[in-house]
């Protein structure tokens, strides 16, 4: 597609997606959470379609070598279909974020103020590899009453447009408006470079993928952008830890899906507890085909782990079987690193110190921050909102996974009797 014809056409389809986001913002939540269930049920019934549609996207990641972490995030496997239909069910299931009065009050010369909830209106977004983002992301604006427009990548592209066809024809005969919801299908950053532009159209932009994608967004926007940044998830080892459970949290955040931002890059371990702990843990770790990298203290305690953490490997999200390990002298240390080197993601203490655990949870600088659980909880689904758009990494408007309630912003409705201000 020519730059002229790409910025037309998604000037169109912003357009229309503007004026589908007022009539959707009428519709009553009623409608909204039925027309979800009966998205999930043209999810099942299309499935084959679907799973055709991704073995496509799969061959040319093979065909173009890309990283194993990548083409896993990009399968859509029978498990997984099925929890893009659950996910919409859930959400569906959700009470309704609009027309909530978060607050009132009354003025003493009579005014009644409300304070509610009301959609965003358009919201962008733009993502990478994980196709079934394009269902979980429909259905929770759609469930908030905004319209979206979404941009996956050139990776995902047979998927995303089978996924997103689907969809939109389960909006046929339904009170929702089939504009409210916009896929643009070009394979190159031309008509995401258009859209970023359309400041009067589209009201949020929520990028969620690698980090070149992220600064690209952030750094060419002129609407507001929630970055969904990289995941530098720490878990840090107290001596005060029981060492089983440590073990078992440690190994979960690492290997159970490690091609994820809420997988665990580094593991701070406490020196007391270094050697109860880390023999039984390095050999688990190994056996599962995950490459250590350690400090110094570690290489020289711990000699299976050949290979030096570097500066830069403090700051690196692998999304791969590689793991940063640090032996640190105390809690206060633990907590220096991860506000240093973290991505303000998900981290997590393992202790049996309630006292400890609440200064870890107080300090660390994240957007999650844990006790005695995996960083892998990290997730919309996992946190009951039924799905998110992103992991907010920024702190405004909104924090960790966004779900329906950081896709609402509000509005103030006052009610008078005559009052005119003096």
């Amino acid at each position: 597609m020519k730059t002229d014809k790409t910025s037309k056409y998604v000037l169109v389809l912003a357009e229309k997606a503007k004026e589908a986001s007022r009539k959707l913002s009428l519709v009553s939540g009623t409608e909204r959470g039925a027309v979800l269930l009966k998205m999930a049920e043209a999810i099942l019934s299309k499935q084959d379609f679907i799973a055709r549609e991704n073995e496509k996207d799969l061959k040319e990641a093979k065909k173009k070598n890309y990283a194993k972490a990548l083409v896993e995030r990009l399968v859509l496997n029978e498990k997984r279909i099925k929890e893009m239909a659950e996910s919409l069910r859930e959400i569906s299931r959700l009470s309704d974020p609009l027309g909530k009065v978060l607050e009132n009050y009354k003025r003493p010369n009579g005014l009644s103020i409300n304070k509610v909830s009301v959609p965003i209106g358009v919201i962008g977004i733009i993502y990478e590899s994980r196709p079934n983002v394009t269902s979980d992301c429909v259905g929770l604006c759609l469930k908030s009453g905004n319209a979206v427009i979404l941009k996956g990548g050139k990776e995902a592209l047979f998927s995303n447009k089978a996924i997103f066809g689907v969809l939109r024809d389960a909006l046929k005969g339904t009170g929702i408006p089939e504009d409210a919801i916009q896929l643009i299908p070009s394979s190159d950053r031309k008509g995401l470079e258009e859209m970023l532009k359309l400041v009067d159209l589209v009201d949020l932009i929520v990028p969620r993928g690698g980090e070149s994608l992220i600064k690209f967004v952030a750094d060419n926007s002129r609407i507001p952008v929630v970055k969904h940044y990289k995941g530098i998830c720490h878990v840090y080892v107290s001596d005060k830890a029981d060492v089983k459970m440590a073990e078992e949290i440690c190994f979960n955040s690492k290997v159970q899906r490690p091609g994820v931002c809420n997988a665990m890059e580094t593991m701070l371990v406490h020196k007391n507890i270094a050697d109860s702990f880390m023999p039984s843990m390095i050999k688990r770790f190994i056996a599962s085909g995950v490459e250590l990298r350690g400090c110094a203290l570690t290489r020289k305690l711990f000699k299976e782990i050949k290979k030096k953490a570097t500066e830069q490997d403090w700051y690196e999200e692998y999304l791969d079987l590689i793991l940063s390990v640090k032996i640190v002298d105390s809690t206060d240390e633990a907590i220096g690193h991860i506000n240093k080197y973290s991505s303000h993601h998900s981290d997590s203490i393992v202790t049996e110190d309630k006292n400890e655990a609440q200064k870890f949870l107080d300090s660390v600088d994240s957007a999650c921050v844990y006790w005695n659980a995996s960083t892998r909880f990290t997730d919309g689904y996992q946190f009951g909102l039924g799905a998110e758009v992103g992991i907010s990494t920024d702190k405004l408007h909104v924090r960790g996974p966004m779900g329906l309630e950081g896709l609402t912003t509000y509005k103030y409705e006052i009610y008078g009797t005559g009052q005119v201000r003096t």
